[in-house]
């Protein structure tokens, strides 16, 4: 292994939401590259004690709770003096129309996708830009978006609205923390399917796309790892869709 995969490897990666799908598809994709990784989670699985045990510093943090945000900034900025990239992963996925009130709906939405990100790409950058003088080469930040950032959705308004602020985050931060940190979004539609969907479901998602599969959790993955291995794209959303924007229509 060269000396510079060697430093780089000392230099941990966050991934934010690590418990499930691409979450936890990246974790062990780093891990298996040798990467020390820091994730967090909101609700305590197996799952979590299964990464605790393969080295993952799992930390509990409720991305509504803005307590619990500051909790973890601070341990990270108590337990790390770099970091080589931040993964902003952690998502949540609610709809217009349920129990939720539609003001608390929006804030709820904003507060994961947007003001928890913000916050802390601002309070751990030294970090990176701590690691980026180590390396010798730029850090990351990648915010998950999704492809309704840039479409909108009529059934999940509060989400698109907040993931679209995300990715906005991404040209700011950019422009910011350039050259030292680089900055990009990460725009999936479908990567893959839950396993409650039904046939019916499954065939009218994948309809949607001009190439209509399923890729999986590692399209998502190969994604993170171009970004970071790039050295020339920032301020830009790497877009995952199949297509989608070229879907035939009747």
């Amino acid at each position: 292994m060269s000396e510079e995969c060697q430093e780089d490897l000392a230099h941990p990666i966050l991934i934010t939401g690590g418990g499930r799908r691409l979450g936890l598809a990246l974790i062990q994709f780093f891990l298996d590259s040798g990467n020390p990784v820091i994730t967090t989670y909101r609700t305590h699985t197996v799952v979590v004690e299964e990464l605790k045990a393969k080295g993952v510093h799992c930390i509990r943090a409720d991305f509504t709770s803005v307590a619990d945000v500051n909790h973890l900034i601070q341990e990270v900025l108590g337990e790390y003096q770099g970091l080589r990239a931040i993964i902003h992963n952690a998502s949540d996925w609610l709809s217009e129309g349920g129990e939720m009130a539609p003001y608390d709906l929006i804030q709820r939405m904003w507060q994961v996708h947007v003001s928890t990100p913000y916050q802390m790409n601002l309070a751990l950058a030294p970090l990176l830009q701590a690691s980026a003088k180590v390396l010798g080469k730029p850090t990351d930040i990648v915010h998950i978006t999704d492809y309704v950032a840039e479409k909108g959705s009529d059934k999940h308004i509060a989400y698109a609205s907040s993931k679209a602020g995300l990715a906005n985050l991404s040209l700011s931060f950019a422009s910011q923390l350039a050259p030292v940190v680089k900055v990009n979004s990460i725009a999936p539609s479908l990567l893959m399917f839950h396993q409650d969907d039904d046939e019916e479901y499954r065939q009218k998602a994948l309809n949607k796309s001009i190439l209509s599969v399923e890729p999986g959790e590692q399209e998502g993955v190969a994604a993170v790892q171009y970004v970071l291995n790039s050295r020339y794209m920032t301020g830009r959303t790497l877009a995952l869709d199949g297509g989608r924007h070229l879907a035939r229509r009747g």
